[in-house]
């Protein structure tokens, strides 16, 4: 791909997302949406149909025989590292409770589902997809689990000083993404025990024996996005800018600069001092989509409903969106330059 193929498909990637909050956006200053759709669809989307986009993303990955670990490995340590490093961030530098885990969760969450799995097949091809399929069914629940416990830390009902493990992990238990995600996990198991028929093929699928199932399924899956974006931009508020910049702007450095900058240097040091972590362009491929993306749709629709600032989650979300077309550019560029894609 040349450079200016590579912009064309970050900014093609990238920017329907924010044409559908710009119309969310439209809609709500006219008056054709009004606020109490916005909350309604606010909890169908993160209750009905987002569990059902990720159960629907888990569901269609091929073989777990596939499964390269050193890689899954890689990709969690990673995660972790931004996750820890979220933690601090916020506990020393942001001081309103309800912001606290918004800034945290843009350290370590990104839009793998929407985003980085088309940018993985644009940049590593049939193998680019392959890993990032792979990785999406390890990384999407880690992603929410971890939000789970961002979200709730700082914002415990009875006392604001005192983190409840139980209560944290009864959240975890009771989202329905993860719930989403488990279920998918949960089938593809079973699949794998179903026997294989003489032409490769599984001899039952929910695909091909309950099509009726399976296509209501990709229906309300493919809601998702759409609605969420259009439910965000109704909630968006310029005035809010002023008030949280500060925070949007560590939000956002820390999604779209820090993350896949330190994704993509330790996968190039690890590679050149370990055998067990051989990474080839695909994999890079994978990981600028996993670390580089913008802030998860979802991320904003959990802060809503767990009683975060939902208005500082929206806003790094939009900025992360509109700030990553340039930067998943320049991040491709320079692994294009010293040849690792």
């Amino acid at each position: 791909m040349s450079f200016f193929e590579i912009f064309l498909f970050a900014f093609n990637a990238i920017t329907p997302i924010v044409l559908l909050i710009l119309l969310g956006f439209g809609l709500k200053r006219i008056g054709f949406l009004s606020d109490e759709f916005l909350q309604t669809a606010n909890k169908f989307v993160f209750n009905v149909s987002l569990p059902v986009l990720l159960f629907f993303n888990v569901y269609n990955i091929g073989n777990l025989g596939e499964i390269q670990w050193n890689t899954v490995i890689f990709v969690l340590i990673i995660i972790l590292i931004l996750f820890t490093s979220g933690f601090v961030y916020s506990k020393l530098f942001i001081k309103d409770n309800r912001q606290k885990g918004v800034v945290w969760q843009s350290f370590y969450r990104s839009n793998f589902a929407i985003i980085g799995l088309p940018l993985s097949q644009a940049l590593g091809g049939t193998e680019g997809i392959a890993i990032a399929s792979i990785l999406s069914a390890f990384s999407i629940p880690v992603f929410n689990a971890l939000a789970v416990v961002s979200l709730s830390v700082y914002t415990s009902s009875d006392d604001k000083n005192k983190i409840s493990v139980k209560e944290i992990l009864l959240k975890i238990a009771k989202n329905p993404l993860i719930i989403g995600v488990f279920i998918g996990l949960v089938i593809l198991g079973i699949r794998q025990l179903i026997s294989v028929g003489t032409d490769g093929e599984y001899i039952f699928t929910i695909k091909n024996n309950l099509p009726f199932l399976y296509d209501t399924t990709e229906m309300l899956s493919k809601i998702a996005s759409p609605l969420a974006l259009i439910v965000l931009g109704g909630r968006f508020r310029f005035d809010a800018i002023k008030g949280l910049k500060k925070q949007i702007i560590a939000g956002s450095f820390a999604r779209i600069i820090f993350a896949p900058a330190l994704g993509i240097a330790l996968a190039i040091l690890l590679a050149n001092i370990s055998d067990f972590f051989s990474f080839t362009s695909a994999h890079y491929a994978a990981f600028v989509a996993l670390f580089g993306s913008p802030v998860a749709v979802s991320s904003a629709i959990m802060a809503s409903q767990m009683d975060n600032d939902d208005q500082l989650a929206n806003q790094i979300l939009v900025w992360t969106s509109i700030a990553s077309v340039l930067t998943v550019f320049v991040t491709v560029v320079l692994l294009k330059f010293i040849k690792l894609i």
